[in-house]
Formats: structure tokens, sequence, C-alpha cells
């Protein structure tokens, strides 16, 4: 599976972050350890929702349109 995620920062309100991956667990746990430089200094991390695609090709097209003009208002709307 691959996952389109939705992370939020516990530490300061607002920061949040979209990605892709095969390993949610791990990657929550990379993001929390300070591995990303784009998210270390929003630590911790915590999961607000993800999407499941059986296919790498759709998810890197749905993470794409998330981070998009009107993915992000689909996502405010119906993600966040």
């Amino acid at each position: 599976m691959h996952y389109v995620y939705f992370i939020e920062s516990i530490a300061v309100s607002g920061q949040r972050y979209v990605g892709l991956t095969g390993d949610l667990k791990r990657r929550l746990e990379q993001h929390n350890a300070g591995s990303s430089r784009h998210t270390a200094k929003f630590r911790p991390w915590r999961l607000i929702t993800y999407v499941a695609f059986s296919e790498f090709e759709k998810a890197e097209v749905f993470e794409g349109y998330v981070k998009s003009g009107s993915g992000h208002a689909f996502a405010n709307k119906r993600l966040w």
C-alpha cells in the first residue's frame, strides 16, 4: 500500500505537512525523530488522516493534487 498522509505539529499551531510513503508508521517516527529537515523544527507531529492507495502512481497524483490550490481547498474542507 501507498499512503498520502496528513500530519499536524503538536508544538506549533497551524503547521501542517502532507507526504507520501509506503510505511506510514516508520515515516511518522522519522518526522518525530527530526530526520526530515522540512519538519524537524516543528516536531512533535501527530497523524491527522491518511488515504491508502494500492498503486503508487495514483497516490503520487493525489499527493500532487492535495498540494495544489484546489487541492488545498478540498483538504481543508474534507481531510483536516
